[in-house]
Order: C-alpha cells, then structure tokens, then sequence
C-alpha cells in the first residue's frame, strides 16, 4: 500500500529514530509499503519517518539502468561500521523536498551492517550512488536532511520554498 509521504519543515522528520527490537511481520508489511512508495514517487530510498513512522527502518533501490534488474533493499537498524577517507560529491534531491537539489560531500565508500527482513545480520560495503544512497537515508533517522550539510543561507532558501509548497498543497 503506498504512503503519503511527509514533507519538510516536519517535526517527525528531526526525530532521532529508536532501533526495532522486534521484526515483526507488520514492520515486514510497512517495508513493502515503504519499497511501493519510494519506486512510485519515484525514488531511490526512503526512510520510516518520511512516512511518519519514527522506526530504524529504510529501503533502497539504486539500480538505474531499465535492462538491469531491480535491487530492493530492506534495512532494520542499519548503521555504518567503517566508512573511506576519500569523499565524493553527488547532487542530492529528497522525496520529503521535492524539486529541491544540492551537492552534498560524503564518503565515497561505506560498509553498513543491518538485519534483514528475516532477522539475519547482514554486512556490505557500498560505493558510488549506492554510498551515498545509504548515509543519506540513515541520516533521516538520526533526524538528519541532505540540506542540514548546507550552507545556512541555502538551508533557508529551501526551507522557505518548502513551506509555500505546504500552503499551496493545504489550499488545493
């Protein structure tokens, strides 16, 4: 079932999320909710709380090519365990900022551990856009947006574009 999506300036989007400590079989239903919502917007991930659901949990599908076959990703409690010196520079946009793009600095690689949606510890390192796909949405629940790595003056800018988009959408 696709969820709304909560957009910024949203206090459940600042909270720092409590772990899952139990997979329960609902947590396995809002995960295929939440994969649903995030290839529908469209995007590459989405966290618990973009969906108003403050829980350790994000998914993620980096893979762009249309020949190429999807990777659905499902992550309870992930955190990062190690993380390169070496840094990239991608241009981030967000499903809860739409339209809303700016270039972020992170590291280029990070090995990330996680349970699957069976339980199972799971550990792999990630590159590239799938890096920086990963940190982004682990920052979300840690209460954390892309625009927080950005300038104040930019921050602002966005922010404020945000809120009369909210009162435009609450108007129609």
């Amino acid at each position: 079932m696709k969820r709304p999506i909560i957009l910024h300036p949203d206090p459940r989007l600042k909270k720092v999320c409590p772990p899952v400590d139990d997979l329960s079989d609902d947590l396995r239903v809002l995960a295929d909710d939440m994969l649903e919502t995030m290839y529908d917007a469209p995007g590459i991930g989405l966290a618990a709380p973009q969906i108003g659901v403050l829980s350790r949990l994000i998914v993620l599908d980096c893979v762009k090519a249309d020949e190429a076959a999807p990777r659905p990703l499902v992550m309870f409690n992930p955190r990062i365990v190690s993380a390169s010196d070496e840094m990239n520079v991608y241009e981030e946009g967000c499903l809860s900022i739409p339209d809303q793009y700016a270039d972020v600095e992170r590291p280029a690689e990070v090995e990330v551990e996680w349970l699957d949606r069976n339980g199972a510890l799971q550990r792999e390192g990630f590159d590239g856009l799938w890096a920086t796909c990963v940190q982004h949405e682990i920052d979300h629940l840690d209460g954390k947006l892309f625009i927080d790595y950005l300038k104040p003056l930019k921050r602002q800018l966005i922010t404020r574009k945000m809120v009369k988009l909210k009162r435009e959408k609450a108007r129609a």
